[in-house]
């Protein structure tokens, strides 16, 4: 089942009532609106004066619905999780913690090749130049030690975006970098929301260490998914569309990433269902039940 994102822009009164998320409005002339817990996946507040109940958040987290808040550049900041995402949480935990140095250097040596090939792939569909790439994908070694991850990562941008003058990536660059940032902070809130399901620690990484990031793990394992976002906004790009300011129009096609389809084990699925997916696979191999992290492929 796809579960939908919400996202709220304008100052309203978040409550619930019947298993129902309740949305009033200081408006007079906009009606109450219901929405079922259960259908929801990911509830975006962006809105300063947005008033949300107690008792609506901890149906939300119990549902194991995403609660992302916004800081004042309108970027998602923060996202609620529940404390216990899984039954098996705390075996999970021991496994994810006593994972060998080899086996960790193995799985970011897999992720980094599925994400240069979907990157190469995205290339391809764009009819753009991607034998480095595909080069640089065969040339991964254990732990990525010839950093192939950050030199196909410049290549790549600099190719898919030869039409904009001047850009580069950087998260205070030029547009469409703002896009590219709003997409990724979605993503990486997929991410998240799926390893703690999963019943993993978020914050542990397999590469990505650092004492003030708390998603270390998620900033891991969203790297081959990163095309998909990329694909969105180069959809954006190619359709002239004025990108100097995040609009709330260009909000709410970048807040359809979860839904998106893809493709996994050859079979197509939204994106957020692969995630989970993946996630699941890369607790088998903590276990040691599988040495294989399972990722989607660009098409």
């Amino acid at each position: 089942m796809i579960k939908r994102t919400l996202f709220f822009g304008h100052p309203a009164y978040l409550s619930t009532k019947n298993e129902q998320l309740v949305v009033n409005f200081p408006e007079e002339d906009k009606k109450e609106a219901t929405i079922p817990i259960e259908d929801l996946g990911y509830v975006v507040l962006e809105d300063s004066q947005i008033t949300i109940t107690n008792g609506l958040i901890r149906k939300l987290v119990h549902n194991k619905t995403a609660i992302i808040t916004c800081d004042q550049q309108h970027l998602p900041c923060s996202l609620l999780q529940p404390l216990v995402g899984h039954t098996e949480q705390t075996e999970r935990m021991r496994h994810q913690l006593n994972a060998s140095l080899p086996l960790k250097k193995n799985l970011w040596q897999q992720t980094v090749q599925a994400k240069i090939n979907n990157q190469a792939a995205h290339l391809l569909y764009l009819g753009k130049n991607a034998l480095k790439l595909k080069r640089w994908a065969t040339e991964v070694k254990s732990g990525d030690s010839q950093n192939h991850e950050a030199i196909a990562a410049a290549y790549y941008f600099q190719t898919l975006f030869e039409e904009v003058p001047g850009f580069s990536r950087n998260q205070k660059g030029t547009p469409p970098n703002n896009l590219l940032n709003y997409g990724y902070a979605i993503l990486r809130a997929v991410t998240a929301r799926a390893l703690i399901s999963s019943g993993m620690l978020p914050s542990v990484g397999i590469f990505h260490r650092n004492k003030y990031n708390a998603f270390c793990l998620a900033d891991d394992i969203m790297e081959p998914y990163r095309p998909y976002v990329d694909t969105m906004v180069y959809e954006m790009v190619l359709a002239g569309e004025d990108l100097e300011e995040l609009t709330r129009d260009l909000k709410t096609v970048l807040l359809t990433i979860p839904a998106m389809d893809v493709v996994i084990d050859g079979k197509q699925s939204p994106l957020m269902n692969a995630m989970s997916r993946t996630t699941n696979s890369l607790y088998e191999c903590f276990e040691g039940s599988s040495r294989k992290i399972l990722y989607p492929e660009f098409e």
